[in-house]
């Protein structure tokens, strides 16, 4: 479904990315888990088109992404969820809604879609008259991914989802991720809670100073002695 091919990008004269390469399958749940700076979130701004890529490339669905812009991403079915969640504060639950399906093309399904969020995140439909900005972190969270479902993704990118969150609403959004891939939306999970997010993911990517040092599946990367040693304190 998504192909990045040595992927390069910079901040000025700041590499940050180094020969990016990793594939997403349809239907998977792929995480990239890495320590603080080591280019996760800026690999998803590459692929959001967020930010503009040095060299290399990424294909979706047999689509070279280059000259595209963020918006025309959108619609092509890759919806971005941003660290720190970036819900309007000021608008009610259902106004943030509302705004997932900004697109033409998503209008018609939006009752459908609004049904859907509220049934994985019941607490939504409690709130939904609620202002966004006056809610828990853990329920922002929920807000944010149930926004970006809004779009009808095909793809969706989960930057952060547990950052900031109580071990209680760290738990349930994993399940909810898991829940939304059953329901087959394909996912690329960038994450620091690295137990929880192997756990869950098909494939995983580890990246360290902006180059991807290994990849393989979630569970073998768990009792990678170079995993254990340098993300779980084993």
């Amino acid at each position: 479904m998504l192909i990045i091919d040595k992927l390069n990008f910079s901040y000025g004269d700041l590499q940050v990315l180094w020969d990016i390469s990793l594939e997403v399958h349809q239907g998977e749940i792929v995480t990239v888990v890495g320590a603080n700076g080591a280019g996760k979130s800026t690999t998803l701004k590459n692929i959001s088109r967020l930010v503009k890529p040095s060299s290399g490339s990424i294909t979706f669905l047999g689509e070279d992404l280059k000259g595209l812009e963020s918006h025309q991403v959108v619609e092509r079915g890759i919806v971005q969820v941003p660290e720190g969640r970036k819900i309007f504060p000021e608008m009610t639950v259902m106004e943030n809604l509302l705004m997932g399906s900004y697109l033409k093309g998503t209008r018609k399904d939006r009752q459908a879609n609004i049904e859907r969020a509220f049934s994985l995140f019941p607490r939504l439909k409690e709130r939904e008259k609620q202002l966004g900005g006056t809610m828990s972190g853990g329920e922002q969270q929920m807000l944010a991914i149930a926004r970006g479902l809004m779009a009808n993704p095909k793809l969706l990118l989960l930057d952060e989802p547990s950052l900031g969150l109580s071990p209680l609403f760290v738990k349930i959004i994993f399940e909810i991720i898991q829940e939304i891939s059953r329901q087959g939306v394909t996912i690329l999970l960038v994450e620091q809670n690295v137990y929880q997010s192997l756990k869950i993911s098909h494939r995983a990517y580890v990246l360290e100073t902006g180059r991807v040092v290994l990849s393989g599946d979630g569970q073998e990367l768990l009792g990678n002695d170079h995993v254990k040693k340098a993300f779980l304190g084993m």
